[in-house]
């Protein structure tokens, strides 16, 4: 399990705390403290050497995602809604923003690994005096500002969960990167299991709606609920795993330009893509780099680390296509949001066994391609949450993904949640679930 450890002040806040609000304040300032100390819990595994790598244009440091996270905090609520604020130090702007928008510059992205000042050190004490700052506000603020001051804060938690899992997926990438391919954490025990063969999931299709309305937190990009009209269609029960990715590899996926998109097979070559990143072949045997360390492939456990170029290559040479992410939200709508999350410690795909109602493995484990592009839905208007990164549109060639995977947090998961990255991407804990028309 993530060890929380305290970093925060217990109880920073002061005569505000008498109002009708208190319960609330006092629940969002406990969410507060639990998802800044789980961050700080996952970069407490590491040296100070490991949270100043970058390995690829494609990651970050650990250092930087810790202070971005807070100046993200300082930025959007802070300095928004605190009278007379002062940035803790007005260079962050520039080096912790991670958006070049509306006229604006920051530091270009392949450039991160280059901070090694502000220190580890330094990094802290901004963390602290961030942390402090807030907790005052939720506090203290008063009670007609509480409304824009709680939607604020809960942004940036959201947004810091992000982060949480990017930290995991950059150091995995940093630590393997590494000739000595040092763990993160220790093999988390679990029971041996087989899983169970594919099963299919019919879905009648027609009119339907999706997207997120009503309360509880979203996204812009969940909103607006809209109708949809949907052909019948057949959703796999599980995700694809390693064994039969390696079936794949071994007829000559790899080799075979008619199973890719022409980007795809571009880059197959460009990257000399032979297998998911983080495998490799010693002794006759597949091995792959995980968090916990080098470890023979379970042919039993979900693949992960393929790029949506692989999972469309893989779906086209099953004689099957990826789900829609419309088809994808149906499904999920109305089910448990449980699964090899973030908190269940593991940081690795597990097997499923597939009992009792299915289709299994919605959330966690790996994320989902689909066959969709990354668009607003119809009828979209940013709100007043559209700050920083969220102000902007996604590029226009991303591909959304579904679920979460073993390394997201859970209050992230929903039936709703689009997240969207490149169609080469294989860093991040990203799988492959099946479909067909009906």
């Amino acid at each position: 399990m993530i060890e929380l450890r305290p970093e925060l002040p217990g109880n920073p806040g002061g005569a505000g705390q008498s109002g009708v609000r208190a319960d609330l304040r006092a629940t969002l300032a406990g969410r507060f403290r639990r998802i800044r100390s789980v961050t700080g819990a996952l970069a407490a595994r590491l040296t100070v050497e490991d949270q100043q790598v970058q390995s690829s244009p494609e990651t970050s440091p650990v250092k930087w995602h810790l202070a971005h996270t807070s100046w993200f905090l300082e930025r959007h609520v802070l300095e928004r809604l605190v009278p007379g604020y002062r940035a803790y130090d007005d260079r962050y702007a520039y080096i912790f923003n991670d958006q070049a928008s509306h006229g604006g510059t920051c530091l270009p992205a392949a450039q991160r690994g280059v901070l090694s000042r502000p220190s580890h050190d330094e990094v802290s004490r901004y963390r602290d005096h961030v942390n402090a700052a807030v907790l005052r506000l939720v506090m203290d603020c008063p009670d007609e500002a509480w409304t824009q001051v709680a939607r604020l804060v809960e942004l940036a938690l959201q947004h810091e969960q992000q982060h949480q899992e990017l930290v995991l997926a950059d150091v995995k990438h940093a630590l393997w990167s590494n000739p000595m391919q040092p763990a993160y954490q220790a093999p988390v025990p679990t029971p041996l299991q087989t899983s169970a063969g594919q099963s299919w999931f019919d879905h009648p299709g027609g009119l339907a709606a999706v997207g997120h309305e009503g309360p509880g937190f979203a996204f812009d990009f969940e909103r607006p609920r809209h109708k949809v009209v949907v052909e019948p269609f057949r959703f796999a029960g599980r995700l694809v795993t390693c064994g039969e990715y390696m079936e794949f590899m071994e007829d000559g996926g790899y080799d075979t330009p008619s199973l890719w998109l022409a980007d795809g097979w571009a880059a197959v070559q460009a990257g000399g893509w032979r297998s998911p990143l983080y495998w490799q072949k010693l002794g006759g045997l597949w091995h792959q780099f995980t968090l916990a360390g080098l470890k023979l492939v379970d042919e039993e456990e979900p693949v992960v680390h393929v790029s949506f170029f692989e999972a469309a290559a893989f779906a086209r040479w099953a004689g099957k296509r990826l789900p829609t992410e419309v088809e994808w939200e149906l499904v999920a709508e109305g089910r448990r949001r449980t699964g090899n999350l973030l908190e269940y410690g593991r940081l690795h795909p597990g097997t499923v066994a597939c009992a009792g109602e299915g289709p299994w493995q919605l959330y966690g484990d790996a994320w989902e391609w689909t066959s969709s592009p990354m668009q607003p839905y119809p009828r979209y208007a940013p709100s007043d949450l559209a700050v920083g990164c969220y102000a902007d549109l996604p590029p226009a060639t991303d591909r959304v993904l579904r679920g979460g995977s073993c390394a997201t947090p859970g209050d992230l998961v929903r039936a709703t949640y689009r997240h969207h990255l490149g169609p080469t991407a294989r860093w991040h804990f990203t799988g492959i679930r099946l479909a067909q028309d009906a």
